[in-house]
């Protein structure tokens, strides 16, 4: 449904509620259940992803605000549900997320269209919101290697086996061999610098906006031939025989994309490759979620594949692209285990809202990736003229 007829259609909606001023929100309550029964999801019913609406405000705020609307109002305790993964993974297979008025993300889809969120200024706000918020609560939450990317969970049964593994991926993906230089984009706490090195001998160089992951990167490849930088992608211009970026890409933003692979292939030697590890919508759409950008990352837009490919015209051919998103709902569901078992020794530095909003975040993710909403994408990209042949190694 394109956005004029989606405004037209709420219009109406909104008009008909208005006609029935006695009773709008028993009106709304009949509209949503309608849609949600789609879904196999009942308002009040009984069942783990069935939505329980504790305050019939919650209605109103749904109609004018989107997803915006939903997540506030769920952290606000106006409505639960026992499994929002399952919920929430019902939703988007139904595609009723697709029926919902969503006001804000059409007002913040058209301002990322003319705006650049995410210029050299703006760029660092999502380190100093979400990436700074605290290097004690990530470690409880994450791996042992502190990795805050999608993990590989082919083989694996726990969460630092499946990271290790997708390390291990990355490195044989890119054919990574002793002695190279490496370009690490968005190295968080130091994970595949601190791993490449250690285990390939690589000399890795990994940037970062964060200043707390940047101080405990270095302490965790301290010893290594790693460097690590609190420095913009956009400023780096030396030369790498590979280069990774593995869960940036979503805070570069559509009006950076050509600069974002402008400077990988500056920084690439004529026989390198760039692997990038990227979430990504399969569709033509927003990837800017209102509720996401507002609590959570700043700034933040899921590519498109149709931009990804626009932007590395001329610059890079895909020699692979590998989907596992799959493997993203097991992670962020171990995140949120890690975070409830870790919680009470947390919640006197943080505001009473945050475990609800962390809760929200982390599961409503996992559902949407266990529903095919979004994807986890990794590029094998080489220069147009690179020698050779590639080939994914096969695991």
């Amino acid at each position: 449904m394109d956005y004029p007829s989606q405004l037209r259609d709420r219009r109406n909606e909104v008009l008909a509620a208005a006609s029935l001023p006695q009773d709008h929100a028993g009106f709304l309550e009949r509209r949503y259940a309608c849609m949600l029964a789609r879904a196999g999801i009942r308002i009040n019913g009984a069942r783990p992803w069935d939505l329980r609406v504790h305050d019939p405000r919650f209605f109103r705020r749904l109609l004018w605000g989107g997803t915006l609307g939903l997540g506030d109002s769920y952290v606000e305790g106006w409505w639960d549900a026992a499994r929002l993964d399952s919920f929430f993974e019902r939703l988007i297979r139904a595609r009723i997320d697709h029926g919902f008025f969503n006001l804000p993300r059409l007002l913040g889809d058209a301002a990322a269209a003319l705006r650049n969120a995410q210029d050299r200024m703006r760029a660092r706000r999502v380190g100093e919101v979400h990436y700074d918020l605290s290097n004690r609560f990530y470690a409880a939450m994450l791996d042992a290697r502190m990795v805050y990317t999608c993990g590989y969970w082919r083989e694996a049964k726990t969460l630092d086996a499946a990271q290790e593994a997708k390390l291990e991926l990355v490195c044989e993906k890119i054919g990574l061999e002793r002695g190279m230089r490496v370009l690490d984009v968005g190295c968080g706490w130091g994970s595949f610098a601190r791993y490449a090195a250690e285990h390939y001998g690589a000399a890795v160089v990994g940037i970062t906006i964060s200043r707390e992951q940047a101080a405990l990167a270095r302490e965790h490849c301290r010893g290594l031939p790693v460097e690590i930088r609190e420095q913009d992608y956009r400023d780096v211009r030396e030369r790498f025989d590979r280069v990774v970026s593995l869960g940036m890409f979503e805070h570069v933003g559509r009006k950076n994309y050509r600069t974002y692979f402008e400077t990988a292939r500056r920084c690439l030697a004529d026989d390198g490759l760039f692997l990038l590890h990227t979430i990504g919508l399969n569709e033509h759409g927003s990837g800017i979620d209102p509720w996401v950008t507002r609590h959570i990352f700043p700034n933040s837009e899921v590519p498109t594949l149709a931009r990804v490919v626009a932007a590395i015209d001329r610059l890079f051919v895909v020699e692979d692209l590998h989907n596992f998103g799959s493997d993203y709902a097991p992670t962020l569901l171990s995140w949120h285990a890690n975070f409830e078992r870790h919680w009470p020794a947390f919640a006197a530095e943080f505001p009473s809202s945050f475990e609800r909003l962390w809760k929200y975040y982390l599961l409503m993710f996992a559902g949407v990736f266990r529903g095919r909403g979004l994807h986890l994408w990794q590029f094998v990209l080489a220069p147009p003229h690179r020698p050779g042949a590639y080939r994914r190694p096969l695991r």
